[in-house]
């Protein structure tokens, strides 16, 4: 099932439910409103909203429109919880390197996770307004998992068995804030402003073989300015399935239907140690900062500039027929004013 949040001039928007190939769509407010509704009684509404997509996709249904990704949210405009993970930890290493900073052994065996802000997402076709370029603005390409209730202590089995739906997310990163926040030894919270989801979210089952071990299967693109910047695999070099994930937020506290899980910037080694352009044969980057990295491993700077104002990022994931399975996440960097 694939579904989607349109803008309505409300808070949460209107849930709608979006056939496979992303050209139509119908509401359904009589079953559930919004995609939190929907969310809160997953067990008894979700297989209504089943057979209004199998509707859907097999003939017209009543009060079905064309499906615009222009006029959605992101699937949940806001969200009681956003924690983003950070699964392929060959990111972390590439970042720390650069540095030289060590990376400690435990990185390889314990998530690194940061709570993120979750009250204001931003849509998947809207502008990302930044005060200052000097900020070192910054998009991140991951992939990210909406939960049902969660229980506290759960296992990496039980988790998996309470991912309801997935998405794309563009986690926007100021880098030039970052490290005097982490120098304070309290993490993420001015550098880390509002992300975007893709226009919609799908159900795990719609991804066939894609979806298994707790990894998407498939390669996340990211078109940096028109041209392709990164193209990696999500189920490669992901050290933390979404299983293990989501017990790891859930260690120590619930977690409510609707919190959303994110897997950390999508990062492949393929070519090299830490991987290679796609200019230069390989599998490219789904953030700036991982070819800054490289470039100043290589040549002791970076010499590749963060975004600037009119800069636009596009992510996208294909099926194995070149559609668009959760539709394109589409954003133009542009200067905030009050």
């Amino acid at each position: 099932m694939k579904l989607a949040s349109l803008k309505n001039g409300s808070r949460d928007g209107l849930l709608v439910v979006v056939s496979r190939d992303l050209s139509r769509c119908v509401a359904a407010p009589a079953v559930a409103a919004t995609m939190q509704q929907l969310l809160d009684s997953w067990a008894q509404l979700s297989p209504k909203l089943e057979q209004v997509y199998q509707a859907l996709n097999n003939g017209k249904v009543d009060g079905e429109m064309a499906f615009n990704e222009a006029q959605c949210e992101s699937p949940l405009p806001r969200a009681y919880q956003w924690a983003d993970g950070s699964a392929y930890v060959n990111h972390v290493e590439l970042v720390r390197k650069a540095r030289n900073a060590e990376m400690p052994p435990s990185f390889w065996t314990d998530p690194l996770m940061y709570q993120g802000g979750s009250d204001d997402f931003i849509g998947p076709r809207d502008n990302v307004e930044v005060v200052s370029e000097d900020y070192g603005i910054d998009f991140e390409g991951e992939v990210a998992v909406i939960t049902d209730d969660v229980a506290m202590a759960c296992s990496a089995d039980e988790a998996r068995s309470k991912i309801r739906l997935l998405m794309l997310v563009n986690d926007v990163s100021l880098r030039g804030l970052i490290p005097n926040e982490l120098a304070k030894g309290f993490g993420f919270f001015q550098s880390k402003p509002s992300s975007a989801f893709s226009p919609v979210a799908v159900t795990p089952d719609e991804l066939g073989d894609n979806w298994r071990d707790g990894r998407v299967h498939l390669s996340l693109l990211s078109t940096y300015n028109g041209k392709l910047f990164g193209k990696p695999n999500a189920g490669i070099d992901m050290t933390f399935d979404f299983g293990q994930l989501v017990a790891h937020a859930a260690k120590t506290r619930n977690l409510s239907a609707g919190a959303v899980i994110g897997s950390g910037t999508v990062s492949n080694k393929q070519g090299t140690e830490y991987g290679t352009a796609v200019d230069e044969g390989g599998v490219g980057y789904s953030c700036i900062a991982e070819i800054r990295m490289i470039e100043t491993i290589r040549d002791g700077k970076p010499s590749t500039a963060f975004m600037k104002f009119g800069d636009t990022i596009r992510m996208e994931m294909l099926d194995a027929q070149g559609n668009s399975i959760f539709g394109a996440i589409d954003q133009k960097v542009v200067q905030y004013k009050a």
